[in-house]
């Protein structure tokens, strides 16, 4: 028997919310079942799901019940049916019981308030989340915060020096006292304009304070990318004549070398999108339940542009379809993340490297050889990656060919195919954040 989809499921539960709405309003079965013009009998097998209904009885229904007919078919919301399941698939490993997903409708139809609130919640917890995450990677790894702080501890130490010979001499001439108290003066100033700007580097162009501070080029791109899903419908439809339109449409374009960066990321976007067009990648990604393997063909050959076209599907997982969540990882020969398409709960570092037991790359030592793996972060999470290293662009003859390596990552629930024959890898999401001290890979 083929397995019941989420949308199936759900529109089974026509009978539940009925019922549910009924009982907050207080109203009686046999009230019910006479005001829409059928009997008590009739009422109790539509809300206990043994008759399915549709058309003119349920919008008589949804009448008197005060409430929209597609809410009593449907269910929650469908952006509050995502949130609360990524609550749910949020929580750690040892959290106790479970939540009850399969009764999310029931939990939205007694509880709108509620349930509205926990949603709201969730979204402001991913978003800090991902701050915290940006701020922490920065702190490790971000160049221009490093010098800084150099600067900034060298200033003080100077500062505390000059200090201690004023405390300590306290028969200096005028003359020098004078200079050391210049001097003092300076470093003072200096201190207070690298502080100044150590602070900017961290401020966020947006008030809201989930928002990430986009400070470089790859940053204000990949915002770009994170505000659009990574989906861009004008580029599916349209090609490569899109690219200006959507450049002129995002913010924090201004600087030349981000704008740039942007052209050069969306072109080769729009590069998949011809190769593999979402007309011809989507159905047969259902078709296959979004599982990579089964799709190599699509790429003729190039492993890469199916894992990178998985990772631009639209979403509509509130519906219990579409796309799953997927995260992706680029890196090149040297193992820098060069482009990165977040995803909760597997953290990818912006600033440094990743965790060298990635496959992205293992990958790299074996080029051209898809790779499969399960990973299991340190908090119990488990994730199904694949990856691939391959030249970036063709190479002449005798020219050494420049890699690059893709990794796609999904959590481990969120595909029906068996788990990839890959061996399960205990990794984290880089050293500086793993908590796995006795790792053989650690740094």
């Amino acid at each position: 028997m083929p397995p019941v989809t989420p949308s199936a499921r759900r529109a089974q539960l026509t009978g539940n919310r009925i019922r549910e709405r009924r009982l907050v309003r207080g109203i009686k079965q046999a009230e019910l079942a006479e005001a829409v013009g059928i009997s008590a009998s009739y009422l109790n097998l539509i809300e206990h799901n043994r008759r399915r209904i549709g058309g003119k009885l349920l919008v008589a229904l949804a009448r008197a019940l005060d409430v929209e007919p597609a809410q009593l078919s449907e269910g929650a919301d469908a952006t509050l049916y995502d949130a609360l399941q990524s609550a749910a698939q949020a929580l750690p490993a040892p959290f106790g019981a479970r939540p009850e997903t399969d009764r999310i409708d029931e939990l939205a139809g007694r509880f709108p308030g509620w349930t509205a609130l926990i949603a709201a919640q969730q979204k402001r917890i991913a978003a800090l989340d991902a701050l915290v995450e940006g701020l922490r990677d920065r702190l490790g790894h971000d160049p221009v915060l490093a010098e800084s702080m150099h600067e900034v501890l060298s200033t003080v130490a100077a500062i505390r020096s000059t200090a201690d010979i004023l405390v300590r001499e306290p028969d200096l001439e005028a003359v020098w006292r004078s200079r050391f108290h210049r001097n003092l003066h300076e470093e003072a100033e200096r201190l207070s304009t690298r502080a100044t700007a150590l602070l900017r580097h961290f401020e966020a162009e947006e008030e809201d304070a989930g928002s990430r501070a986009a400070s470089t080029p790859i940053e204000t791109v990949e915002a770009m990318f994170e505000a659009a899903g990574h989906h861009f419908p004008a580029i599916e439809a349209e090609g490569w004549a899109a690219i200006p339109g959507v450049i002129a449409r995002a913010a924090g374009m201004e600087d030349p070398a981000t704008r740039d960066l942007a052209e050069r990321l969306l072109t080769a976007y729009a590069d998949d999108a011809a190769r593999l067009p979402l007309a011809l990648v989507r159905p047969a990604a259902e078709a296959a339940g979004y599982d990579p393997a089964a799709l190599l063909a699509l790429g003729a050959g190039d492993v890469a542009l199916v894992l990178r076209r998985l990772a631009t599907l639209p979403r509509q997982a509130a519906l219990g379809e579409g796309a799953p969540p997927f995260g992706l990882a680029v890196c090149d020969g040297s193992g820098a993340l060069i482009f990165r398409r977040r995803l909760t709960a597997f953290s990818i570092p912006r600033f440094g490297a990743g965790c060298p037991l990635w496959p992205l790359y293992r990958a790299l030592g074996r080029p051209g050889q898809p790779e499969a793996a399960l990973i299991e972060m340190p908090q119990g999470a488990r994730f199904r990656a694949w990856a691939v290293s391959q030249p970036a662009a063709p190479a002449g003859f005798g020219e050494a060919p420049v890699m690059q390596a893709v990794m796609l990552v999904t959590p481990a629930e969120a595909l029906r195919s068996p788990a990839p024959a890959g061996p399960v890898i205990a990794a984290g999401p880089g050293c500086h954040l793993c908590p796995r001290t006795e790792c053989p890979a650690r740094r």
